[in-house]
């Protein structure tokens, strides 16, 4: 099984593409599930978040306010590493085991979305880095503008992460994400075409 990582900065597209992949009926492992299932209810994931964090980033039905919890630690790189600690080693056990599922399934093909893949170091452990990558300027607007953050917020979270650009170096393939998502699909399913086909290869060889 080869095993894919899609990754790229915040709101450069990862998301979308992924989306596009999954519509294709790529084995997907999601960022956001992952991270959903790391902090629900009743999980000792929670349970070190809030102790972290205190009680005011619940929300009233004892679910972890995602918006708060993000402007608490993108104000205070610490915390945001402590935070970082604390959810990285269960996302990643929730990860193997999504991969263990996929391969006893016999898919040629696994792809696992990975915003931090470069920071925390797992580039390594994946046969192909996909990354979708998109001008600083155009993920500011994206976050200011469509998801409504303030442009200071905005900014310390894009500057929390290595610049785009030295991705760039480092990725097996890139996809460019500065046109319409029309643009983005095109290429997004070129892409997957070239991928299948080499996993097809290796499971013949």
């Amino acid at each position: 099984m080869m095993k894919v990582a899609l990754t790229g900065n915040v709101a450069s597209g990862k998301t979308t593409l992924a989306r596009i992949w999954a519509g294709e009926g790529v084995p997907l492992i999601s960022a956001d599930e992952l991270a959903r299932e790391a902090v629900a209810p009743g999980t000792p994931g929670l349970r070190a978040v809030t102790t972290l964090l205190g009680p005011g980033a619940l929300k009233g039905d004892g679910t972890l306010d995602r918006d708060r919890a993000r402007s608490m630690v993108f104000r205070d790189v610490s915390l945001r590493k402590e935070l970082e600690g604390i959810l990285h080693p269960i996302i990643r056990g929730l990860r193997d085991d999504r991969m263990g599922q996929v391969a006893r399934q016999g898919s040629p093909l696994v792809v696992a979305e990975i915003p931090l893949l470069f920071e925390v170091g797992l580039e390594g452990e994946y046969d192909v880095v996909v990354l979708v990558h998109a001008p600083y300027e155009e993920r500011l607007r994206r976050l200011t503008r469509i998801r409504g953050l303030e442009e200071e917020e905005a900014r310390r979270i894009l500057d929390s992460q290595i610049p785009s650009e030295e991705k760039l170096r480092r990725a097996s393939y890139v996809i460019r994400n500065d046109g319409s998502e029309e643009d983005l699909a095109v290429r997004a399913l070129a892409l997957l075409d070239l991928l299948r086909a080499r996993a097809v290869g290796r499971g013949v060889s």
